[in-house]
């Protein structure tokens, strides 16, 4: 008998100390860090940020999830998990952008994506569509996006901060 209270005991503790080290993970998605992630193409800061964006709750958790995925399948090196990522990164922004079909910022990320894609997956087709939408709708934007959507016109082919 008491063993098992020594056991129910020890089994208690251990699930507060496996709370507590799980809590760093379940902080609230900071949009920032996510372009920071997204434009450095760090693999480990990716695989972080897909950990933070899986343990918060909100609305563009899948259009976000989808474009991290995109961009690991450049960086990873087995051509069967380039597939993958890509795949299931682009089937989880898709389906946000079909929607969400006005939604700009959806589709500045479908942009990035595209503009960076190799041309094998075929992924290219609503360039135009997604670069004339963002600039038709930049001044919508919030203000952090709105900068974002600058900094990354300063190397791209699409997009132009004169277009704004």
């Amino acid at each position: 008998m008491l063993k098992i209270k020594i056991l129910a005991c020890l089994c208690i503790v251990l699930a507060f100390v496996n709370t507590g080290r799980a809590a760093p993970l379940r902080q609230n998605f900071d949009r920032a860090s996510f372009y920071v992630v997204l434009k450095s193409g760090d693999i480990d800061g990716i695989d972080k940020e897909l950990a933070v964006i899986d343990a918060a709750a909100f609305a563009e958790k899948e259009a976000y999830k989808g474009t991290l995925l995109m961009k690991k399948a450049g960086l990873v090196k087995k051509p069967k998990d380039k597939l993958a990522f890509f795949k299931q990164g682009r089937i989880k922004l898709e389906t946000e952008i079909h929607n969400n079909t006005d939604n700009t910022e959806y589709r500045f990320l479908r942009l990035v994506i595209q503009e960076h894609a190799p041309k094998i997956t075929k992924y290219r087709a609503q360039l135009g569509d997604d670069s004339e939408l963002v600039k038709n709708n930049f001044k919508k934007l919030p203000a952090d996006i709105q900068q974002v959507v600058l900094d990354y016109s300063k190397t791209s082919t699409v997009l132009h901060s004169a277009d704004f």
